[in-house]
This record gives C-alpha cells, sequence and structure tokens, in this order.
C-alpha cells in the first residue's frame, strides 16, 4: 500500500474515488463533490498551490491530500495532512483528516493508510503529538486511531479529541 499525492495520482481513477464519497460524511468534508471533470482538474492544480502554501483561503493551512493505492492498484482511500495547526484545527480536525471509499471499508485500510501518514506527519510538524479528531458516533474510526497510538485528549458535544504521541504509533 502506498499514499500518492493528489497532483501525481491518476487523475481518472482519483475523480472516481472522490465521487464515491458524500459531500459530508463523520466528519470527512468532500471539497470535490459535485465537482465536473473539467472543475475536479483545477481542484487538482488549487490543492498543490495550497500545499506549497499559495492561493489559501482565509483562515485555511497549507496541507498535502494523498490518495491511498492498495495493492492492486486501487484506489481506496483520501488522506489529508495538515502541515500546521491554527486554533481551529488545534481544538477540532487536527493534522489529518481521512475517508475510504464506501466499497472498500472494513478492510483494514484506514489503519494502514493512517500508519502511512503518521509517518509522513512525525517528520513535517513541530508539536509532540499529532492532533486528529473522530465524531463519537464512529466507533470504527476511532478504534482506528487506537490501533496506530492514539488516545483520546478532550471531547466535544460530538467529537472525541484525539492525540498520537510522535514516534508512538503502532507498525502492525
Amino acid at each position: 500500500m502506498k499514499l500518492i499525492k493528489l497532483w501525481e495520482a491518476d487523475p481518472d481513477k482519483a475523480y472516481a474515488l472522490q465521487n464515491s464519497f458524500p459531500k459530508e460524511e463523520n466528519g470527512f468534508v468532500n471539497a470535490a463533490y459535485g465537482l465536473s471533470r473539467e472543475e475536479f482538474e483545477e481542484y487538482v492544480r488549487r490543492r498543490e498551490a495550497n500545499s506549497r502554501g499559495q492561493q489559501l483561503p482565509e483562515g485555511y493551512v497549507p496541507d498535502t491530500v494523498y490518495i491511498l493505492e492498495n495493492e492492486d492498484g486501487e484506489y481506496v482511500g483520501i488522506f489529508n495532512f495538515r502541515h500546521c495547526l491554527n486554533d481551529f484545527l488545534r481544538n477540532g480536525p487536527g493534522h489529518i483528516g481521512y475517508g475510504i471509499g464506501p466499497k472498500y471499508r472494513g478492510r483494514g485500510y484506514a489503519t494502514e493508510g493512517l500508519r502511512l501518514i503518521l509517518q509522513i506527519a512525525e517528520s513535517k510538524i513541530p508539536e509532540d503529538e499529532i492532533f486528529l479528531s473522530v465524531h463519537k458516533d464512529n466507533p470504527a474510526s476511532l478504534r482506528v486511531q487506537m490501533k496506530n497510538g492514539a488516545y483520546i485528549h478532550g471531547e466535544t458535544e460530538q467529537e472525541y479529541l484525539t492525540r498520537i504521541p510522535r514516534s508512538g504509533g503502532v507498525s502492525e
């Protein structure tokens, strides 16, 4: 399994994966929801610029969108790594957001994808811990985070705020 930057991914496969997700589900926001093929191409260019800190909307931080590819070359998930935190992210979504395509869920892809993105985050963030969150009604995602070394740091009405100590993830 491997992570591929969105702009380095096969555009047709990435577009199909993006279209397999609803606009919002369990806290995962699909910013490409409903885009035409041409609009998606522009979205990919904008995401590449955003990763370099360019063309960022107000209140946003540089981030990189990765596609998780399985051993069969199928695109199975989307992982978003935020390079730094602002107050909103520190008290909510955190450094990493992810979603697994509906037909690929329950196969361990989220656990492995999170393990891979944590390796990237380890070398890039200044904090001692990697910040995440999970909707309270999504126990599967909470298990994924726990398998990767997370603990519940706090909570809001809707979410658990989790943390993974750097170099503390599990690599099962």
